[in-house]
């Protein structure tokens, strides 16, 4: 590996996912010991663009004293130990789609993985709120959570046949039900509630896959499924409850929480719905 000595890599060490891969370039060998640095101890730099640092990852050349972000401070990382990843992350289309990824996982780290409470005693390396991306995270987090609880739903015979349609009216209207009882928080406060609540469920999700990837190879019974679904449920309500902690909003939200998903099982049980 080729070691980028003269590189400061600015990362957001409340984000579990920068301090992750700003640590594997150390450890790789792609930065030396002192090539990554957070961001709440900078010091004032006339050429490090603060705001923009706080959205995209900085990597701050201490010789020549210029900055590059984003996906570019990722990819001269990486490109000095693999030139071709660097040369084919530069080809115009390609960097489009990965700048793109990027600003789209960015801004929405902090619903990702919010920060934990013992981060406020220091400067926060907090992204702009940027309401597309936000409501692009919504849309994807609710639309693969419904595919996952459709495809479950082979799995849970009380349930009967699923199809996409209901698990994403199941998705979407938890979405629309829980922000009912927001209705006096401000857009900002609700879209951050949002991405926390889709962010459960994608998590959610992730836990039943390896479930529906065994049932591909494996009969797996229904006392086991169900029990597994209701393990998953569990961690998802204590993980809503720690989210809406950190939000320091109102803990009634955990409770229709429970009861919209309650009541829209009894709904599809009973009812047919």
């Amino acid at each position: 590996m080729k070691t980028l000595a003269i590189q400061t890599l600015i990362y957001d060490e409340d984000c579990p996912l920068c301090r992750a891969y700003s640590g594997a370039f150390v450890k790789a060998g792609m930065l030396d010991d002192n090539g990554k640095r957070p961001y709440s101890e900078l010091t004032a730099c006339e050429f490090i663009d603060y705001k923009r640092a706080a959205n995209e990852i900085a990597l701050v050349d201490n010789v020549n004293k210029k900055t590059i972000y984003g996906i570019d401070s990722l990819l001269a990382v990486i490109g000095a130990s693999f030139p071709i990843i660097e040369k084919i992350g530069h080809f115009a289309p390609i960097h489009f789609l990965l700048t793109k990824l990027y600003r789209f996982i960015s801004y929405n780290r902090k619903v990702i993985m919010p920060n934990p409470k013992s981060a406020k005693n220091h400067v926060q390396c907090l992204p702009d709120f940027n309401i597309r991306y936000r409501i692009l995270y919504i849309v994807f987090a609710t639309f693969a959570t419904s595919a996952t609880l459709y495809a479950y739903t082979d799995m849970l015979p009380p349930l009967g046949k699923g199809n996409f349609l209901t698990e994403w009216n199941l998705a979407f209207g938890q979405i629309l039900f829980q922000a009912i009882f927001l209705i006096r928080k401000d857009l900002h406060t609700v879209l951050d509630y949002i991405g926390n609540l889709v962010t459960v469920s994608l998590f959610g999700s992730l836990l039943l896959t390896p479930m529906l990837i065994i049932s591909e190879f494996s009969f797996i019974g229904e006392f086991v499924s169900i029990n597994y679904f209701a393990v998953v449920a569990t961690i998802m309500f204590i993980e809503h409850f720690r989210r809406v902690e950190l939000l320091q909003l109102s803990k009634l939200l955990c409770v229709t929480w429970v009861l919209y998903r309650i009541g829209f099982l009894a709904a599809i049980t009973f009812f047919n719905f």
